[in-house]
């Protein structure tokens, strides 16, 4: 799966690279040595199946050396191959958001609204000034328009009080410190909702809504998710590698269709997010030179930029390799 999802990315480059007539020297299934191949007789491209079913790749005419053919991609006007750059991430979250709409139209109830119900009395929000019938417009700020993103910024921020805006008998209010309970999982802290909320009728507008908002939620979990990586509130544990990747899709798979559906979201999202991060050998690594090179009006030398990159893939290799190991071990603990 992990590697029909990198395929998808580099198809994202493909079309975008015949949106712009740039010619494609080989598009390949798998990695290694060729297994079979067939070169297209109108366009010259190589179209491969290669012994290793892992991912594939798009090489184009130009890519990472000089080229003599004007239509070459070292030609092309920098906004342009900064589409092309991009355009796998952008293949993976039109993907992500297309799954996603196929999860939510399935659900046999649509999500809910951020109309609150509680179950209980006395609970912990509600003594903090929640009540019933409550609309939570924002929570530290943050605007929510669906319960999926309401549940989200209390899992994350509800750790400590937060503030809630609530629309109440068609006025704005603001509560602050409001508590809710905690659970520690894995040894790290979440906030947890003590409520129930509103649901909506299934209609076409709303299924559209709450994919639409899914979908950016999931985009922002994983931001948020890397963020805190990088800042420490998860460990290197909380990483995963192909072997992590494989495990988690199959424990979804086993617990239903939904689930299985949703983890692919998450992961062909976060693959497409991944590789905007402005890394040596990524895309957004690529889109940072092209960016200097929109700003200083020509580009840095080919040697300085194959250099970084090169190093990067190192790097990465160098980090698959600790993901992986830790992953494997993993499975025998």
């Amino acid at each position: 799966m992990l590697s029909l999802l990198i395929l998808m990315h580099e198809l994202g480059h493909y079309v975008a690279a015949r949106i712009f007539h740039t010619p494609i020297r080989e598009f390949a299934i798998g990695m290694g040595p060729r297994l079979l191949s067939h070169r297209s007789k109108k366009t010259g491209t190589i179209y491969a199946m290669r012994v290793f079913p892992i991912g594939g790749f798009v090489q184009m005419v130009g890519e990472d050396e000089e080229s003599e053919d004007e239509n070459a991609l070292c030609f092309k006007p920098v906004w342009q191959r900064m589409i092309i750059t991009a355009a796998g991430a952008f293949m993976n979250l039109l993907v992500g958001a297309i799954l996603m709409t196929v999860v939510v139209a399935t659900l046999p109830n649509l999500g809910g609204t951020t109309v609150l119900r509680f179950t209980e009395e006395n609970a912990l929000s509600q003594q903090s000034g929640l009540q019933a019938g409550d609309e939570v417009l924002r929570v530290n700020g943050a605007r929510v328009h669906i319960a999926s993103e309401l549940a989200y910024e209390i899992m994350r921020n509800g750790v400590e009080p937060l503030e809630l805006t609530v629309l109440r008998d068609e006025s704005e209010i603001e509560l602050p410190n409001v508590q809710f309970p905690t659970i520690v999982s894995e040894g790290m802290e979440f906030g947890m909702t003590d409520f129930v909320v509103l649901a909506e009728e299934k209609t076409v507008g709303n299924v559209i809504k709450q994919s639409f908002y899914r979908s950016i939620s999931t985009v922002k979990m994983i931001w948020q998710s890397l963020f805190d990586l990088i800042t420490g509130r998860y460990g290197l544990e909380a990483v995963s590698g192909p072997v992590g990747v494989t495990t988690a899709v199959s424990e979804a798979a086993s617990s239903g269709y939904q689930d299985f559906l949703y983890l692919v979201v998450v992961i062909t999202m976060n693959l497409g997010i991944f590789n905007l991060l402005p890394l040596p050998a990524l895309d957004g690594g690529r889109l940072m030179f092209q960016i200097v090179e929109l700003i200083r009006r020509k580009p840095l030398p080919t040697e300085v930029e194959g250099y970084v990159h090169f190093v990067g893939i190192v790097l990465l290799m160098i980090l698959m390799v600790v993901i992986t190991f830790k992953d494997v071990m993993s499975l025998f603990v």
